[in-house]
């Protein structure tokens, strides 16, 4: 299935552009998705104890199963003022 990774602030800048889009297994979660961008970009890995990702409105969990043609958003912690 296909998938549609973007990045946001930092991650987007370590990446090299806003969105990327990924093919993987049909059954394939959060944590497939992540291992496949590490995998395309290895510096983005350093970012991955601190990787927010969120689908719709809402942040996921690593478990989470991706859908065919989902937008998934990968984004820095999210810091406050």
């Amino acid at each position: 299935m296909i998938v549609r990774a973007q990045f946001f602030a930092q991650l987007r800048d370590t990446v090299g552009t806003a969105e990327k889009t990924v093919e993987l297994a049909e059954d394939a979660t959060v944590s497939d998705l992540l291992a496949k961008l590490y995998e395309l970009t290895p510096a983005l890995r350093a970012w991955d104890k601190t990787i927010l990702v969120g689908s719709g409105v809402e942040f996921v969990d690593r478990k989470y199963a991706l859908r065919p043609n989902e937008e998934i958003a990968i984004m820095p912690p999210v810091q406050g003022g």
